[in-house]
């Protein structure tokens, strides 16, 4: 696979990280085996590269209409700003929230009424954040062709919020590829690999089994 070499990066440089003992606790609740900080391929030079280049393949395919590309604050805006080079297309980005200064805007750059905006951010897991700028751009009068994602966790709550959104969402990596792709590299031991697809089938459940034990 094309990606092979960015999910051995990933792996390699901890931005995918494994706790087997001591799970990971996400912002939703849901305690994890596994950890992803996108945040670091900004410090990787040849992985942003490719992530880039992959992303903008994405909307070439997907979104061949887009005409300005969007970062969602603020962990998609470098990202964004790097498919926008590779794609020769405007740059937006798009705050949490409006200013509380100023001209108090939410979206920066310049929009016009005839534009379709790709918003891009890391990874998903519920779609929270990304959604909620795809309604700003929209309540602000314009369209939004869909999002374009490096990673996404696959959880069947983000599905549910992006069809309610009625959005569309292309990501470059899905949870499924990477303990794959890991697993095939060596970088994951088969325990390792069975404890990952067994914790995604159910993350809740597995969450509270784990509370329990802690108890």
């Amino acid at each position: 696979m094309p990606n092979n070499k960015i999910i051995q990066a990933l792996v390699a440089n901890h931005i995918v990280s494994l706790s087997l003992d001591h799970p990971f606790r996400y912002a939703s609740g849901i305690l994890a085996p596994i950890y992803t900080d996108f945040r670091l391929t900004i410090s990787y030079p040849e992985l942003r590269d490719r992530i880039a280049s992959g992303l903008a393949d994405l909307i070439r395919q997907h979104y061949p209409d887009a005409t300005v590309i969007g970062g969602v604050a603020t962990a998609g805006i470098p990202h964004a700003a790097w498919v926008a080079e590779k794609l020769g297309l405007p740059l937006i980005y798009v705050r949490s929230k409006p200013k509380d200064h100023g001209a108090n805007k939410q979206i920066e750059g310049c929009l016009t009424e005839t534009d379709h905006v790709v918003l891009i951010d890391d990874l998903i897991s519920t779609g929270g954040s990304v959604l909620q700028a795809v309604a700003a751009v929209r309540e602000a009068g314009y369209r939004v062709a869909g999002v374009a994602a490096i990673y996404t966790y696959q959880f069947p709550d983000a599905d549910q919020n992006f069809a309610a959104a009625k959005t569309p969402l292309v990501p470059l990596l899905t949870y499924t590829d990477v303990i794959h792709q890991a697993y095939a590299a060596g970088q994951l031991t088969p325990a390792q690999h069975a404890y990952l697809a067994t914790w995604h089938r159910d993350p809740w459940a597995w969450t509270h089994q784990e509370a329990d034990h802690a108890d």
